[in-house]
């Protein structure tokens, strides 16, 4: 039987942040049983497929990443995890290759599995009722794999349930990582090097909600500021109506905070908005986004869109569409209406044929590439900070980095920059590609 030392382990990754980071935690658990990480195109000695069941391609490509580890090498243990193990781990059974099926709340038995001697003719379905769980498990990593940032899941699960989203059900109801908890991460990740730590979660924006007393995000950012941290603080997606004054303040005052906020809008309709179980109204976030707009400076709104909701007619849409028109925001995330089993809207009248709700996607992203190029035409001969990540563009073999409002900039220079926050002036946009200069001071400036 080979040592643990010699076991060679392939973690991949679909979904959003909450996944990413529960991958991180993964390959911490990888890294002290003594096994080894290799690329997931590479002969592994166990698979550990973390997936997303968001949408109906994802569960699609979930099952895919599953069989092609199984062709890479049919004797591996392949170990499933993530929402789509969570919330349909019977039709995970069903895939040849598959030993061991983890729900989302037992991270830390993966541990024990990775080092089990042999293939299992059964898959063996380790996963608990998610809605039980209470809090978010506080794991220590020492350093996130791959980026320059890292991401620290401080919140898990959500209570909204959306008629159209099966997150709720994979996920558990809203609990928040302790604060204690969440600076001794920070401390962590930053004597690791990482300069950009990205708060995330499902409901980020309900952070603290859940804990006795109570307590709120802006709450946890002062905290993080009142515990030294020197780096840059950036959010994931924060709801509409999550989007407390104090929070706004807090933001807005804050030299630790990034000005990027990401916004789900989801529908620009009211109609479509109510069957959505969408708790706001378009107006309300018509002035949410004008308030932050003039309250951040430079800030960066993007938002998401879901089109082709069940009865969203021309007029619907085209009342999203004028809304979005109208915003100045800087980017968007479109996606077509996926139907989910189990979610009310899988059961509602008139769906909208997929022709139709591609159409209308990318008409939202053609407006979304012309929002994106003209924020960042607007910023053309002004100075940004931006943080240099670790891998060069492939296209161009310039440095890459972001500003703090989310510009990806590209420059040319032979200085070692990584992993440090430089300032430079944004020279011009070519092929949708944003170009800069280092910036030099001149006399005493």
């Amino acid at each position: 039987m080979k040592t643990n030392r010699l076991k060679k382990i392939a973690v991949t990754t679909l979904g959003c942040k909450v996944n990413k980071y529960d991958s991180a935690v993964i390959c911490e658990i990888i890294k002290r049983a003594g096994c080894s990480l290799v690329q997931v195109d590479q002969k592994a000695d166990v698979y550990i497929v973390n997936t997303c069941t968001v949408t109906r391609r994802a569960d699609y490509q979930s099952r895919r990443l599953i069989r092609r580890a199984h062709r890479l090498n049919p004797s591996a243990q392949i170990i499933v995890t993530g929402c789509y193990a969570q919330r349909a781990s019977q039709k995970i059974e069903e895939i040849p290759g598959v030993d061991y099926i983890v729900g989302v709340g037992e991270l830390e038995r993966i541990a024990d599995l990775i080092i089990s001697p042999s293939k299992r003719d059964i898959p063996l379905v380790i996963s608990g009722d998610i809605r039980e769980k209470k809090e978010v498990g506080a794991y220590e990593i020492s350093h996130f794999p791959k980026y320059t940032r890292a991401f620290l899941k401080v919140q898990d699960g959500c209570n909204s349930f959306c008629s159209y989203c099966v997150i709720p059900y994979s996920r558990g109801g809203s609990r928040s990582l302790r604060q204690k908890e969440t600076i001794k991460s920070i401390s962590k990740l930053a004597d690791a090097g990482h300069r950009e730590i990205v708060l995330t979660g499902i409901h980020l924006g309900s952070y603290g909600w859940d804990q006795t007393p109570s307590t709120t995000l802006a709450n946890l950012i002062r905290s993080i500021e009142d515990n030294g941290f020197s780096g840059r603080i950036r959010l994931s997606s924060i709801e509409p109506a999550e989007f407390s004054d104090d929070l706004i303040e807090i933001i807005s005052s804050s030299s630790l905070v990034c000005n990027h906020l990401h916004i789900p809008l989801q529908s620009g309709d009211d109609e479509i908005l109510t069957k959505m179980r969408r708790p706001y109204k378009s107006l309300f976030f018509r002035e949410l986004v004008q308030r932050l707009v003039s309250t951040i400076p430079d800030v960066n709104i993007g938002i998401d869109v879901i089109v082709g909701f069940p009865g969203e007619t021309e007029d619907n849409f085209n009342n999203t569409l004028r809304l979005i028109t109208d915003l100045p925001v800087g980017y968007l995330h479109v996606f077509p209406y996926s139907r989910r089993p189990g979610t009310p809207a899988a059961d509602f009248p008139d769906q909208v044929d997929g022709k139709t709700a591609r159409k209308r996607a990318q008409i939202l992203r053609d407006l979304g590439n012309r929002k994106r190029e003209e924020f960042y035409k607007s910023f053309v001969g002004r100075r940004q900070l931006i943080l240099i990540e670790s891998k060069r563009d492939k296209d161009t073999n310039y440095q890459k980095g972001f500003s703090r409002n989310y510009i990806p900039v590209l420059v040319d220079t032979d200085e070692d920059v990584m992993n440090k926050e430089i300032s430079i002036v944004i020279t011009g946009i070519q092929d949708g590609k944003v170009f800069g200069m280092v910036f030099q001071k001149q006399g005493d400036e």
